[in-house]
């Protein structure tokens, strides 16, 4: 780095510092922790810039930063470098873009599959829910946000994404092509487990599917159908706006769930009588494989009381982003608002409680224990932070591997059960 650029970063931060005590000293903020927190920075790049054994990039050791930054608040938050984000705008703007069918996390600082759409290349591929990604595209993900992930997964349609995946009972990563495809929407499945009682299963929430939802249950009545399951397991995708259309379908009164932020006016959601169309007994089956859209119609019916939910809790991801471009190109998602519970704790940060808990065995804590005892494991994950790793630990997130065949028996007997394990004190909707 030559003597000019040198003299500039330290120029820019003592400018900063200046403005900061110069603010300060006007009072301009009410909160002086900004005002620390800024002159702690500033402070650490001169050090950097200064110390460090190697003249250091700057360029790269701020957006490592910022990427921090980010990270810290939730694992949907993150920052997009003016390169990536530009990337991400025709990605965006393309009709013609592949996707993978993969719906992503992040736990123990790695990038984690949270469910697969079916009849996908990438469940052919054999990935499943549970799965670590430590690597896409060949760049590891121990320090990769989850919008970056989703930008190096998409592409055009037909081409190969190698990904590098620690499965169930392995420590070292396979790697796995998957083909990006043009997704279609997955079918809403109709199952009748016995003559009183039809089972939905629901692999995403897109658009239209309350509609379809709505014409199901009215003909279940015409069949004599008596029970209702929603299977929401898998679930990962969908709009906000469908969960909440099909809970009105079940739910005559009271309070949904609430949606609340910093700088977002609280929004309540509410029952609608005149959009009921189901009032007999209603089952939920989850686990930590229900995200986003899919935990909302979960706590809805949960917060009002109005039937059994079934499995395990789930992993806690329903939230809003927001994007938003900065000066330099770059670009923030950024958490601007979490959905609440009755209780006032957030999905986001708790998931949601089953009422009946029928939890699989606890494989991928041991999966990474073991992995973590490796030698090659960052040492940096080794120090677990809250927010990524106790939710498996303490469970109150979903920690389970990849589907056996005898667990995809286990589960299809589960549906089976519940009609009768649930018959007694299955919730009308005028249940008290």
């Amino acid at each position: 780095m030559n003597r000019f650029t040198r003299y500039a970063i330290i120029a820019v931060s003592v400018l900063i510092i200046g403005w900061v005590g110069f603010g300060k000293v006007l009072g301009r903020s009410a909160n002086d922790n900004t005002y620390k927190s800024l002159i702690v920075y500033s402070e650490v790049l001169q050090k950097i810039q200064q110390d460090y054994v190697d003249e250091p990039n700057m360029h790269l050791v701020t957006a490592g930063s910022l990427h921090g930054l980010l990270e810290s608040l939730d694992s949907e938050s993150s920052y997009l470098t003016p390169r990536e984000y530009t990337e991400y705008q025709q990605k965006s703007s393309s009709t013609a873009i592949g996707e993978t069918g993969l719906n992503l996390s992040k736990r123990f600082g790695y990038i984690i599959v949270t469910s697969v759409l079916p009849d996908t290349s990438t469940e052919k591929a054999g990935l499943h829910s549970g799965d670590i990604l430590e690597s896409i595209a060949g760049f590891t993900t121990r320090e990769m946000s989850v919008g970056q992930a989703k930008n190096l997964l998409a592409g055009q349609p037909g081409t190969g994404v190698k990904v590098g995946v620690i499965r169930r009972g392995k420590t070292d990563p396979e790697e796995v092509e998957v083909v990006r495809e043009k997704l279609s929407t997955p079918k809403l499945i109709a199952q009748r487990v016995d003559s009183e009682t039809l089972a939905l299963r629901f692999p995403t929430l897109d658009a239209g599917r309350a509609d379809e939802v709505r014409t199901r249950l009215l003909d279940a009545q015409k069949q004599g159908v008596s029970r209702v399951i929603l299977d929401l397991r898998e679930c990962g995708r969908g709009p906000v706006s469908e969960a909440i259309a099909i809970a009105r379908l079940f739910v005559s009164s009271g309070q949904l769930l609430a949606l609340r932020g910093q700088t977002i006016p609280t929004q309540v959601f509410s029952a609608d009588a005149s959009k009921v169309v189901w009032k007999g007994p209603v089952s939920i089956l989850m686990d930590g494989t229900t995200t986003g859209a899919a935990e909302v119609l979960a706590a809805s019916l949960a917060n009002t009381k109005r039937g059994d939910l079934v499995g395990d809790r789930t992993f806690g991801l329903a939230s809003e982003q927001k994007l938003i471009p900065l000066d330099d190109g770059a670009a923030l998602f950024l958490t601007v608002a979490n959905y609440y519970n009755a209780d006032g704790k957030s999905i986001l940060e708790e998931g949601v409680t089953p009422t009946e808990v029928v939890a699989r065995l606890c494989r991928l804590r041991r999966r990474f224990r073991r992995w973590r005892r490796r030698d090659h494991y960052p040492r940096h994950a080794q120090g677990l932070h809250h927010r990524s790793a106790s939710p498996f630990f303490r469970g109150s997130r979903s920690s389970q591997g990849p589907r056996t065949s005898e667990e995809s028996g286990e589960e299809s007997r589960l549906v089976l059960s519940c009609p009768s394990s649930l018959r007694a004190r299955g919730n009308t909707l005028n249940s008290p």
